[in-house]
This record gives structure tokens, sequence and C-alpha cells, in this order.
């Protein structure tokens, strides 16, 4: 008997002290009670509360969580009504506040959000909205995380999903996309067309001021030529006076003489003469070839001597 019941004492203070352990997980936290009034916070790990006077109150998850909000319509600025919905994400960083200063944190976290989120779009219009994303996150996260800080919740991040226009409203959107992209290309085809023409204007500008400069180089060159061809002329000139002047008449004889040759010469070069006929004044050139003969004697002669005159015979004077 007595054995017995110092197995069943035994038993009761195993089974005692086994219900004051308290193992609690990494990542979670553990308010403890002392006769309903909070006493403490059980850490991760082995923890040991005497059964009976401390118990378990609220078992607390400290990693961080997320909490969808549903979808709902807004009423934007400009009386447009919006659906959306986004994401929420959290972590709680005091235990006993999130157990005890809350009644139900999710559900207050997410009513909390909701009417916010209300707040921010229903004073943006609908083109904010749907462009001012970034913005609509941070004053909802500014907002939600200063209402629960006595919470003992850090809300980290707040997230829209999506923003979904009406559809007549999606629609005119959709036509007035379309015809600013066709003003744009319109403005671009215009502008484009504007530089094409200016620049062939450009083109057409340089061409012909580079024709100008080429008429004008031209034009001086012309004139360059033409000065060198008179002044060559004047000085053969100068120089057929300065002979005649030296030479007298028999000069004057020796150069026509010399134009005559060439031209009779052109007419025995001739392509379609075939017979030659020699005018009476021909017989002129053998006088004009007796005086080139006086001329080149008074050429030869000495200074000192005086000048002979030239006797070809009677028949070289006579025609043939």
């Amino acid at each position: 008997m007595t054995v017995t019941l110092a197995l069943l004492f035994l038993a009761l203070v195993v089974f005692y002290l086994l219900t004051s352990i308290k193992i609690v997980r990494q990542g979670y936290q553990y308010t403890i009670e002392h006769f309903g009034r909070y006493t403490g916070t059980a850490a991760p790990g082995f923890n040991f509360y005497p059964a009976f006077f401390y118990r378990v109150g609220r078992r607390v998850n400290m990693m961080e969580q997320v909490i969808d909000i549903p979808g709902q319509e807004i009423i934007t600025k400009d009386n447009a009504i919006v659906s959306t919905d986004g994401v929420v994400f959290f972590q709680v960083l005091d235990a006993a506040k999130a157990a005890y200063e809350v009644s139900d944190l999710y559900v207050a976290l997410l009513q909390l959000t909701t009417t916010n989120l209300r707040t921010v779009m229903g004073s943006m219009d609908l083109d904010e909205t749907l462009s001012k994303r970034d913005e609509i996150n941070a004053r909802l996260l500014s907002v939600v995380d200063h209402a629960t800080v006595p919470w003992g919740v850090k809300i980290t991040r707040v997230e829209i999903k999506d923003i979904r226009p009406p559809a007549d409203i999606v629609a005119a959107m959709g036509r007035q996309m379309k015809a600013e992209r066709e003003k744009r290309a319109n403005i671009l085809d215009a502008e484009g067309a504007r530089a094409s023409e200016i620049l062939r204007a450009e083109g057409q500008k340089q061409a012909r001021i580079l024709e100008a400069e080429g008429r004008r180089e031209s034009a001086y060159r012309d004139a360059e030529a033409r000065e060198r061809a008179a002044e060559a002329e004047a000085k053969a000139t100068q120089v057929v006076s300065d002979a005649i002047a030296s030479g007298g008449t028999q000069a004057i004889n020796y150069f026509v003489a010399q134009k005559y040759v060439e031209a009779v010469g052109k007419f025995a070069t001739s392509p379609n003469a075939k017979t030659i006929l020699f005018p009476v004044e021909a017989t002129q050139l053998i006088g004009t070839l007796g005086g080139i003969g006086e001329l080149t004697k008074s050429v030869l002669a000495p200074k000192d001597s005086p000048e002979a005159p030239l006797d070809l015979p009677r028949s070289a004077l006579e025609p043939r």
C-alpha cells in the first residue's frame, strides 16, 4: 500500500513538472498570466512556469505576416468608381500589446487599412489613382503605421495590387490614348517633312552658292586668259611694229608674204579641193618674196656698207 501511494505521488509530481514546462517555438512568443493577470512573456525555447499558478495567455506570432485586402469599390474625387484591392505586410514587435491592447489584431488591421484606403484614394482624381500608386502606398503606409503603434505592430509595407476602372471609362481611355498617339505620329510626320524640306533647301542653297562660285572662278580665269592673250597680241604687235620700223618696206613685204603663204597653204590642205586655181594676184607673191630677199640681205650686210638694191631677174616676176 505504501509503495502504491509513493508511486502515485511520484506520478503526480512528474505530471506537474511536465505541465509546468513551456516549450516556445522559434518565431513565437507566449504571454504568461498569473491568475488571469499578465506577468511576462515567454521567449522561444525552454520555459518553466508552475502549473495551476501560471498559464499561457496568448500565442503571438512574431514573424512578418501579410493580410489580403479584399476588392472594394471606391469613389474618386472626380466621381469615378474604381475597384481596388491590396495587401498589407506587418510584424508584431510587442507581444503583450498585440495580445491585450486590441481585441482581434487581424480584423483591426484589415478594417483600419480599408477605411484609410478609401480616404486616400477618395481624395485623388481618377488619373492620379491610376498613375500615382507609389504615392498612394506611401500615404497609406504612413497613416496605418502611425495608427498601429499602440498595438505593438509595425506596418512594413502596403501595396495596391490592382485598380480597375469601369468598362466605359476604360474604353474612353483607350480612344483617348489612340487619339494622342495619332496626334504624336502626325506631329512627328510634320516635323520630319519640315526637316526634310529644310535640308533640301539648304542643299539647293549650297548648290547655287557653289555654282555661282564656279561661274565666278570660270569668269575670272577667262578674263585672265583674255588679258594674257591681249598682252601677247600687244607684244607681238609691238615686235612687228619694231621690225617694220627698223626694216622698212622689206619687213612689211615679209609679213605680208608670210600671211599669203599661209592662206595659199590652206587651199592645198582643204579636203574638198581637187583643183587649185591661183588668182592673178599670185604674181605679187613673187614680188613679196623678192622683198623678203632684200630684207634678208639688208640684215646680213655690214652696217657701214651702202644698202644694195635687190635685183631679181625679170623672168621671176612674170607669171608662168
